[in-house]
């Protein structure tokens, strides 16, 4: 199956090539490193844009002489790279209306370059001690590696597979509010997938978990980059066998059925939708659009 939506899921398509055959040659990559070289701009994590809105690069010339300098791939013919900050980003992604202002603002070609980049920086700045001795990490492969100077120990950019999924009982969907979230605002139920599970049985575990309902037949949708900071949402659909809803009031506010009627009125955006969607920037929407045109 796949998500029916008039535009990309964001965070996907970059057009950056991420030439694995340079960032694993040194002399080569070091033979990047010239005039045609391009620096993303970035203000810690926050994206730069030019006069046109376009995400803005500057040259090599423009990094911190002390700057760790992570090869994003080419564009084109042309190398890309990205500084990696003083600090990665700790604060919860809904607690930063800028950024979402500043990521709405983006082309979905860029917002996809974007999104890699601050993934592979933030990762970067986080694990400058290795967690197996706690020496220090040195940059290798470009910056899709980091090696202790200790013990040796090879670190890698981690991505945390995460599944979303929509639960549905007789034309009905189970959606919940978060903790914290404003009234009326509702999604998927997600969670992460734990060691030794299946996208299956993370699906079954996290719904049962959070609603008391057990679920089947459950099957893959979509699946979306979520730089926040490096997640893997895994878009998924199940059906139930009963309605009744046991609440986990230690993950959700609310939890309840939506017909498909209010799921479509909800999309539209209508003064009198029974909920509000989530971001147009979540795979969620995405999935709640394929499941009200299917």
């Amino acid at each position: 199956m796949a998500v029916a939506a008039s535009s990309p899921l964001a965070f996907t398509g970059s057009r950056i090539d991420r030439a694995d055959h340079v960032r694993a040659d040194p002399e080569r990559l070091a033979g990047m490193m010239g005039w045609r070289a391009r620096l993303l701009a970035l203000d810690g994590l926050m994206p730069g844009v030019d006069d046109t809105g376009a995400l803005a690069w500057t040259s090599l010339a423009e990094a911190p002489e002390d700057a760790e300098l992570v090869f994003l791939g080419l564009d084109g013919d042309r190398p890309c790279f990205a500084c990696v900050p003083p600090r990665g980003d700790s604060a919860p992604r809904m607690a930063n209306p800028a950024l979402w202002a500043a990521m709405a603002a983006l082309s979905a070609d860029d917002l996809a370059v974007y999104g890699g980049a601050r993934s592979l920086v933030d990762w970067h700045a986080r694990h400058r001690f290795c967690a197996q001795c706690g020496g220090a990490t040195q940059i290798a492969k470009g910056g899709w590696q980091r090696n202790c100077t200790n013990c040796g120990a090879q670190h890698f950019p981690r991505t945390d597979p995460v599944t979303i999924m929509l639960v549905e009982h007789e034309d009905r969907l189970m959606l919940g509010r978060g903790l914290g979230w404003g009234e009326g605002r509702f999604s998927a139920l997600a969670g992460f997938v734990e060691p030794g599970e299946s996208i299956e049985e993370a699906v079954a575990r996290e719904v049962l978990e959070e609603s008391g309902v057990a679920v089947r037949d459950v099957t893959y949708v979509a699946s979306q980059p979520w730089p926040f900071p490096s997640q893997l949402m895994i878009g998924c659909h199940a059906f139930a066998d009963d309605d009744a809803l046991t609440l986990d009031e230690t993950e959700l506010a609310e939890l309840r059925w939506f017909t498909r009627g209010e799921v479509k009125a909800a999309l539209e955006g209508g003064p009198d939708a029974a909920f509000a969607k989530p971001p147009r920037e979540a795979i969620a929407t995405h999935l709640l659009t394929w499941w009200s045109e299917k």
